[in-house]
This record gives structure tokens, C-alpha cells and sequence, in this order.
């Protein structure tokens, strides 16, 4: 069996599903890539999918993705919530059944490749992937978002691209590839309109402010729900358990007066990190297995 690798890019488009199942479409007409879910946030303005095949197939996937991007997508125009810098904003491999993080990170290196010889895009290795120190952590660059990197890919090294060339795409940014664990990307609402106790909340549990390890955490406004949110992206569960964020959240809001409405489970969850009984602790509603597992996921779609 050829290795199977999970494909979670995510597009700068949240709000457009339309352009987000086209893209889908661009990258599923793989054979062998079955999509596993795709979630449009309107506030972030992002989309996050999900798919999953042997890894010459997903390789060709993303390529194909990223060639969709870059045709629908428009940086120019792009506003949400979510820190961007590229129609594919990012394209992260992660080794599941039969394959090894050195099977994510070969197929990162060769993606990443192409994209930037057949698409012309720039392209920032990040994370197990990451050519150097300085971009193992996706922030350490992303942060200055599609307008900051503009000028500084040409003209500082620190941000010259692993591959492509070094000039920002006037309309589809730069595209960052890497290889990682199992990333969950969850979030904790709060029934408060005052941000900025989520933004000391997310500050108080993310690890590179002294909180918990494999925890990256930002405080936002939802204007659609009128609710401000602790957005995290838990690098490692087994590390620091969704359980141990969202007591610690809910701990620190209610200190501050303020209830904690639900949680929002973005993309999948392996099984060992989430099931029924922990859905209901953390007020995730609609908790689905066969949706929401990647396991039973791909044991559905015959994977």
C-alpha cells in the first residue's frame, strides 16, 4: 500500500462557495483523492479542506489546487479576520495510514517545487518541511500578511522563497508548504463583545507567551455573531488535549464575568483526540463522528 498522506490547504475565500467547490472539484478530478470535508468561515474569510490519498495523487492535488487559487482568487480584494498571505495560504502534508513525517516532508519539498516552476507562485517551506529555523513556525513569516510581504520578498533575504521567484503575485501572494502532525484547529466563543478578553485570553494559553506547550491561540471579533472568539490551533493533542484549552478558557473567562456560548471544531479530529463524551464537556454541538473523525471518514469513503 502506498503511503497515505492528509492534504488540509486552506484558500483565502470563506464566503464564496462557489469558487471554494470549484477549487474542490480542480483538486478531487485526482484519482484517488477523496475529500474529507470543506468548511467555509465567513468572518475569517477562509475555507479549510481536507483530503486524503497516496501521496503522488495528493502531490498532484495540491498543484492543482493551488493552479485553481490562483485563477478565482484575488488577494486585493480579500478582508477577514484570518492572517493571509496567498490565495492557497497554506498546504500542509501530514502522514496518516503507512506513511512517515519523512513521506510529508519529501512530497512538501516536491509540491512545493512545482508550484513555484509551473505556477510561478512563491514558495515558504514551513514546519517539519522548513529549509530554516527561522520558518519552522508559520507566524514567523505569515504575519506580515499578503501587503507587508510585498515588498519585503524582492528586497530582504530573510523572506526571499525557498522556491519560485522572489516577487510576491500581484493578486495570488505566496503559497506556504509544509509537513506536520495532526493540526486541530479549534475555537472557543465567548458571549462578550469585548475583544480584547479574547486577544488576553489567547495571549494567556498560546506557548510563545509562556502558556500552554503546541498551543497557538489569537483573540477575534465575530461581527456576524456578535461574539468574540479564542481561535487556537493545537500543534500537537497529545501534547495539550482540546479538553486542557477549553477548561483553561472557560476558567479564565468566567473570571472575567463572561460564559462561554460553544466550541468550533474546524476541519477533522483523529479519534484520539475528541469523542462524544469530550464533544459534550466543551459544548461542541452537532458533534458528528462520521463527519468530523478522520477515521471514520475515510472508512466511509471506502478509504
Amino acid at each position: 500500500m502506498p503511503p497515505l498522506l492528509e492534504f488540509v490547504p486552506n484558500f483565502s475565500e470563506g464566503r464564496n462557495r462557489d469558487v471554494v467547490d470549484s477549487i474542490v472539484a480542480a483538486m478531487t478530478a485526482v484519482p484517488g483523492v477523496k475529500c474529507l470535508g470543506s468548511e467555509l468561515d465567513a468572518s475569517h474569510n477562509r475555507a479549510v479542506v481536507t483530503l486524503a490519498g497516496a501521496a503522488n495523487a495528493i502531490a498532484d492535488a495540491a498543484v492543482r489546487g493551488a493552479a485553481a487559487a490562483m485563477e478565482k482568487i484575488d488577494l486585493r480584494g480579500h478582508k477577514g479576520e484570518h492572517k493571509r498571505m496567498g490565495a492557497m495560504d497554506v498546504c500542509p502534508f501530514v502522514p496518516l495510514a503507512g506513511a512517515t513525517m519523512a513521506d510529508a516532508v519529501a512530497t512538501a519539498k516536491a509540491v512545493g517545487a512545482r508550484i513555484g516552476k509551473e505556477l510561478g507562485l512563491p514558495v515558504f517551506l514551513y514546519a517539519e518541511a522548513a529549509t530554516r529555523e527561522s520558518r519552522r513556525v508559520l507566524g514567523n513569516f505569515r504575519n506580515k500578511e499578503f501587503e507587508g510581504l510585498m515588498p519585503l520578498v524582492s528586497t530582504d533575504p530573510e523572506f526571499a522563497p525557498d522556491f519560485g521567484p522572489a516577487k510576491l503575485h500581484a493578486t495570488a501572494g505566496a503559497v506556504a508548504v509544509g509537513a506536520r502532525k495532526f493540526l486541530i484547529a479549534y475555537n472557543v466563543n465567548l458571549r462578550t463583545t469585548d475583544v480584547q478578553i479574547a486577544k488576553d485570553i489567547a495571549k494567556a494559553v498560546r506557548e510563545k507567551d509562556g502558556g500552554f506547550k503546541k498551543v497557538q491561540g489569537m483573540g477575534f471579533f465575530l461581527d456576524d455573531k456578535q461574539l468574540s472568539q479564542v481561535s487556537m490551533n493545537l500543534l500537537d493533542y497529545e501534547t495539550t488535549s482540546i479538553r486542557t484549552v477549553f477548561d483553561a478558557v472557560a476558567k479564565m473567562a468566567k473570571d472575567r464575568g463572561v460564559e462561554v456560548v460553544e466550541s468550533e471544531l474546524i476541519g477533522l479530529a483523529p479519534a484520539a483526540a475528541i469523542d462524544a463524551a469530550l464533544a459534550k464537556h466543551i459544548r461542541l454541538p452537532k458533534f458528528d463522528p462520521t463527519e468530523q473523525i478522520v477515521e471514520a471518514k475515510l472508512k466511509a469513503l471506502g478509504g
